[in-house]
């Protein structure tokens, strides 16, 4: 018996044409939506994103060097872990590993004449820690916040 080949009418392809720029379309837009984040390569990127937190830093400030995480966290690193995890990151996931850190003087930090410092840890360009902390002696630190939830 011989098959009967059929051709897809041209209602059916034009809808996978339709379907498959839809698919396309949207894996565009959720990629640019839940893409890499912030733009943290350059200085002006940092800036920026710290910027759209409601931070102003001075970028002649910046200061730069390459850190290790320790393999282990000690009691003082466990602490300053919980902040991060309040946050979202958890250094316990880059035990041993090196990053990059970024510390910047802040000009806006309200109700203080001390000094504050904003530093970041980026490894491979993503996030992974974050603080602001008072060079005081009695200072403060806490994990990197909006300005406005302060």
């Amino acid at each position: 018996m011989e098959k009967i080949r059929q051709t897809p009418s041209k209602k059916r392809l034009l809808l996978l044409v339709f379907l498959a720029a839809a698919v396309l379309l949207t894996a565009i837009l959720l990629r640019g939506f839940f893409g890499r984040g912030p733009d943290l390569d350059t200085t002006d990127g940092r800036v920026g994103y710290l910027r759209s937190l409601g931070w102003e830093v001075d970028p002649a400030s910046e200061e730069q060097r390459g850190v290790r995480i320790p393999k282990e966290l000690d009691e003082v690193l466990t602490k300053y872990n919980e902040l991060q995890q309040d946050r979202g990151w958890d250094l316990s996931a880059h035990l041993g590993e090196k990053c990059q850190q970024f510390s910047y003087t802040v000009l806006n930090y309200p109700d203080t004449d001390d000094t504050v410092r904003l530093t970041l840890y980026l490894k491979d360009g993503k996030l992974i820690a974050a603080d602001l902390h008072s060079t005081a002696f009695d200072g403060f630190m806490h994990g990197l916040v909006p300005r406005d939830t302060l």
